[in-house]
Parts: structure tokens; C-alpha cells; sequence
């Protein structure tokens, strides 16, 4: 189905049955009414396949091996059986048809055609018709019995078929639903009986007349089924309108359509169910994954069904009605619930794609139980032979996850080895292997990932060059050059003192001595080495024990008028300048008084004395 700027023909595989389904979809709606013999509910919902003795084995059931055929079994449904190694001639029939149901039903105008046009064709219908997505609001629920198809489940092998088979499947359509497809495929695709060419033969394809000729007993029987209760006129409208879309039908790749009319608690319901085969080579994942992302309006779901796993779309779709075909001759629009499946074929090319519309939205539970049993009826036939992207068997699934294998890193070339030697060397050692997962590399031991990029040699340097630069690199000491403080560094010292070691540092056990540690932590003996430089190795003496007293720092000296220092001799040295004040240095004293006595101490007591004279007494 083309859905706006969502899908196009080239995009989507499965456009042109999507636009078969709205097509019957539209028949429905505008030629069924109150006078459309129906079938009861049960003959859609009573049979379960699972109880037939030959639900299991499809393929032990003597159909043509060559082409869709339909084969009705009482009390399973309608057998069908499609593959992929004879598509068929591809030789059109709808004008034979479509002429000869003429000329069975008397002639006359059918509706919604012009009656001295001479011709008559799906165009003049305005068919075929595309659906588009309806509003998220108009979704269907995802029902039950399609939720219930998630549930882990066994799977079935698929059968073995003889080579050249191709793949096959075969499904199981439950009873209530009137094919419009002929029980022999298209032209070319089916064994069945073709007429002897009559005397002078005319050039006339035998194979497509005889296609024709079934197509068009089969509609007129179908036409009988479902308006036996009317006139002719409803049967003949029916029947080439239904012809007109043959060719629609074939090209598309449909292999089964057909339309339900049902009584339901005394009311009328219709449904559409439209089965194909597509070219789509994606993996069901992925199949799952891309329908979910551009079809935005759509819920899906991916499941396992005993044929394998299978993605389920649900979503509502606009219908319009043409006016030629409506009663009334006025275009409308009809909406539509819309479950679509998508089972992909063991030749990994192939998907079959199952769909199934009503515009009954109280009956969508109906309708979809019908629909989970027809996906799990599904069973495959193989040759074995792959087509398209997945071209190779895929390896069996093992309990524990394979090994993947890591390739050594390839040493670089000798002298002796040629540029050539060396390419294939690495070219064999590099050679992928195709296991599951995602393939990795994984770095040598002494990899540096903040090394800059070493920029390629141009092509005119000889491999011997190569290779010495190669061997050069490798002898280059990899990693950040730091300074080790020595074993007596002391942060906490000032400038230009030391600190001397009153003590010899105690001996290790195994001869060593303790590793110096500038942060005063303790590094024990049988630590490992740490290629980060957080830890130290064991050299050297050990950092001696801070001492009890502070050390006794003796007075700058002045120095003499001429002779450089000790800082200026050293030259420019790093840090911020800073003076260090005397020993008799007092923080309390004013600025420009010095903290001498003036006087001696019986004279502050004499001071201090009452005066002699006391005024007061």
C-alpha cells in the first residue's frame, strides 16, 4: 500500500498486494448488500485445524507440485500451496475472461461502465485503488490471539523438497471465504489440462486459454455462491468487475484472494484476505524494525509461529470507494481494520505475506482468531538453496556463545622479508571468519591509545626503510618521562636545607629495601608494579621518620658586596620569592619602636607608688 511520501512501489515489496487488498476492500463495500447470500459464523470460527488428521502434513496431501492450486478439504479448509520455482508465463487474461462472462451472462451494461465504450477494463471502474494510513485513533487493538503468537512455542523443519523445488509453502484458508483466484494459478504455473489446437491453428496460446477458460468457470460459480438469491445482473456485475482485476492480481504475486460474507447475530459482515509471495531480503528483525519506523500509525509485534519467526502488523487504513461502483454514484471513504503478517521463507530471499482487512471493527476478534490459525497452519518446503543477501546457511545455535578468535598482532617485517611477504602475511593473519556477533580487535599489551598517529611513509620508501623505522619504534621507550624525588626529598622542607637521615633504613626480608614513598605512605614488598606510576617500584632507601624537634635555622648572613648568591649562582630558580623574618622577629611590636626595657625595675616600683601629698588625707 502506497501511504503518502510513507511508501512507493520501489521502497515497499508488498505495495501492490496491499493495493489488491484495498481493491476487494472496496468490492465489498460497494456490490455486497441485503441481498448477498452469507454464510453462517461457525463456518469461521467452528473448525480448528490442529484436530484434521492432515493439518501436520500438508505436504503428504497429492496437490500439484508446480504452482498455487487451491484443494477444499471437508472439515479443514482450503489447501494452498505456492512456490517460488515456476512463476508462470505471465501471459494476461483478464480481456478473455472478462469477454466470456459476457457473453455467459447475456450481454449488457455491468455497473459503473459506459455501454458504448465496447471494452471493458478495470479503468473504467476507477480500480485498482490505494489505500492510506488512517489516524492512530481508528488503530484496531492488537488482539488477543495475535498477542498469544509471541508465546515461545516449537518450531517445525521444513521439508525437504527435491533440487530445483526452490521453496514452497502451504497454508490452510478456514471455510466462509469465496476465492477470486482460479484453483490453478495463473497461466503456466499448474498441470492442468490444455486443449488440443483445433484444425489450421490460428497462433492462439493454448496455455493462457486454457488459465482463462478455469478462471472463468470458477468466477461464475463464485458469483452463483454469493448472489444466488438475486437476478442475473448482480451476478454478471460481480463476476466481470471481478475478472477486470485478474491481471492486477497476477502481477502483484498474489497467490490467494478472496472475500467472507458472514451472518452474525442476524447482521451482515465482510471481510478481505489477500496471500503473496515478495522478493525481501531482510532479516525478520530488521523486517520488524523498518515497519515499525516508517509505518508510524501501525503497531507491530514480532512473534513465532511453528513455521518460524514472523512480524505482525496492525492498523487502519482509508478505503475510498469509487463513484462508478457506489450505489448512490457518489465517492466515499470507508475505513478498514487492517492485520498484516510477514513470514520470511528458508531460501532468505522470499517473504509470504499474509493480510486481512474488515470494516467491521465489532468483529475484529472474530476475524483475527481466523487469522492466527491460518498463520499457524503455515508450512514450509525447501531444496536447500539460498537466493539474495543471505546466501549463507547460518551456523547452529549451540548452548554456550561461540569463541571468537583473536588474531596475534603480525611482527614487523625483517630485513629479509619483502614489502610483498610481509603484505600477505598480514593479509593471511587478518583474514575475517564469519561467526555471530560483532568482530572486535583487540589491542597489543603495550598499546598507548594517546599516542599521536604515526602518518604513512610514501610509496617511494623501499621496505628495508620500512622496516628500520618499524624496529626503531619498537626500542623507543613507550610512555610519559616523570622524575622520581630522591629517597631523602622532604616537601615540607624549606629551600636550600636538607634533611639528613639520622638512621639507616631497615632491610627487607628478601635483601631489598623499602620503596621510597614521597606521600609517607607504606608500599608493601610483594606489591606489583602499576604501569600508571601510582605506585613506586622498590628502590632505593626508605624515606626516614620526620624528625622529633624542628631543625635549628641559623641567621641569613649578609652577603659580601660583589659575590653572587647562592640562588643567583644557580641561576633563575622557580616559585614565588618570599621573606623570612629574624628570630627575634615580635608580630605584636609597632611599626618603628623596638621592645627594649627603659628602665630598671625598682624604678617602675617607685613609679608605681602612692604620691607622698594627699590633699584628702
Amino acid at each position: 500500500m502506497t501511504q503518502d511520501v510513507q511508501f512507493s512501489a520501489e521502497a515497499n515489496p508488498f505495495a501492490a498486494a496491499e493495493q489488491v487488498l484495498s481493491t476487494l476492500g472496496t468490492l465489498t463495500d460497494a456490490l455486497f448488500d441485503e441481498h448477498t447470500s452469507r454464510h453462517p459464523v461457525a463456518s469461521l470460527s467452528a473448525l480448528r485445524s490442529a484436530g484434521h488428521p492432515a493439518a501436520e502434513a500438508l505436504f503428504g496431501l497429492p496437490l500439484a507440485p508446480n504452482g498455487p492450486v487451491h484443494a477444499a478439504l471437508d472439515g479443514l479448509g482450503t489447501v494452498i500451496t505456492v512456490g517460488t520455482a515456476r512463476p508462470g508465463t505471465g501471459a494476461p487474461v483478464a480481456d478473455r475472461v472478462t469477454t466470456a462472462l459476457h457473453n455467459r451472462y447475456g450481454g449488457g451494461v455491468v455497473r459503473g461502465a459506459i455501454a458504448d465504450r465496447g471494452t471493458t477494463s478495470a479503468a473504467l471502474f476507477q480500480l485498482p485503488v490505494t489505500g492510506e494510513f488512517a489516524d492512530a485513533k481508528l488503530r484496531p487493538p492488537f488482539a488477543r490471539a495475535l498477542a498469544a503468537l509471541a508465546a515461545g512455542q516449537q518450531t517445525r523443519q521444513p521439508v525437504e523438497l527435491a533440487t530445483g523445488a526452490g521453496a514452497e509453502v502451504r497454508l490452510v484458508v478456514p471455510p466462509g471465504f469465496h476465492p477470486l483466484t482460479s484453483p490453478g494459478g495463473p497461466a503456466g504455473v499448474s498441470a492442468r489440462t490444455v486443449p488440443a489446437p483445433p484444425d489450421g491453428g490460428d497462433g492462439t496460446d493454448r496455455v493462457a486459454a486454457a488459465a482463462a477458460a478455469e478462471l472463468t468457470g470458477h468466477l461464475a460459480e463464485v458469483a452463483e455462491e454469493l448472489f444466488s438469491a438475486t437476478g442475473p445482473e448482480p451476478r454478471r456485475d460481480f463476476a466481470v468487475i471481478s475478472a477486470t482485476l485478474a491481471d492486477l492480481i497476477q502481477d502483484a504475486g498474489v497467490c490467494y484472494a478472496g472475500l467472507c460474507a458472514l451472518e452474525l447475530d442476524g447482521r451482515a459482515s465482510d471481510a478481505a484476505l489477500v496471500v503473496s509471495l515478495a522478493r525481501h531480503p531482510l532479516p525478520i528483525t530488521a523486517l520488524a524494525t523498518e515497519l515499525a519506523t516508517v509505518r508510524r500509525h501501525a503497531e507491530v509485534w514480532t512473534v513465532l509461529l511453528p513455521a518460524g519467526p514472523a512480524a505482525v502488523l496492525v492498523e487502519g487504513r482509508t478505503v475510498p470507494v469509487p463513484g462508478p461502483l457506489a450505489a448512490d454514484g457518489q465517492r466515499r471513504w470507508v475505513v478498514t481494520s487492517v492485520v498484516q503478517a510477514f513470514v520470511p521463507l528458508p531460501d532468505g530471499g522470499t517473504v509470504l505475506c499474509a493480510q486481512l482487512s474488515t470494516a467491521r471493527p465489532e468483529d475484529w476478534e472474530l476475524y483475527t482468531e481466523a487469522f492466527a490459525e491460518l498463520l499457524k497452519s503455515i508450512q514450509f518446503g525447501w531444496d536447500g538453496t539460498q537466493v539474495g543477501a543471505a546466501a549463507a546457511p547460518a551456523p547452529a545455535v549451540s548452548a554456550s556463545p561461540p569463541a571468537v578468535p583473536v588474531a596475534p598482532p603480525t611482527a614487523a617485517p625483517t630485513l629479509e622479508q619483502s614489502a610483498e611477504e610481509a603484505a600477505e602475511s598480514v593479509e593471511s593473519v587478518e583474514k575475517p571468519v564469519h561467526l555471530r556477533g560483532t568482530p572486535v580487535r583487540i589491542p597489543p599489551a603495550d598499546f598507548n591509545p594517546f599516542a599521536p598517529v604515526a602518518e604513512e611513509p610514501p610509496a617511494e620508501v623501499s621496505a628495508t626503510a620500512t622496516a628500520t623505522a618499524a624496529a626503531a619504534d619498537d626500542e623507543r621507550p613507550k610512555g610519559t618521562p616523570v622524575m622520581i624525588p630522591p629517597p631523602d626529598f622532604d616537601p615540607f622542607g624549606m629551600m636550600g636545607f636538607t634533611n639528613e637521615p639520622t638512621a639507616e633504613p631497615a632491610a627487607q626480608p628478601g635483601g631489598g629495601t623499602a620503596a621510597p614513598d614521597p606521600f609517607g605512605t607504606t608500599i608493601a614488598s610483594e606489591q606489583k608494579a602499576d604501569p600508571f606510576g601510582t605506585t613506586v617500584a622498590a628502590q632505593g632507601p626508605a624515606v626516614p621518620p620526620p624528625p622529633a624537634a624542628p631543625p635549628t635555622i641559623p641567621a641569613q648572613a649578609e652577603p659580601a658586596t660583589g659575590t653572587p648568591t647562592a640562588d643567583e649562582a644557580s641561576g633563575p630558580r622557580k616559585g614565588t620569592p618570599v621573606m623570612i623574618p629574624p628570630p627575634d622577629f615580635d608580630p605584636f611590636g609597632m611599626m618603628g619602636f623596638t621592645n627594649e626595657p627603659t628602665a630598671e625595675p625598682e624604678a617602675e616600683a617607685k613609679a608605681d607608688a602612692a604620691p607622698e601629698h594627699r590633699p584628702f588625707g
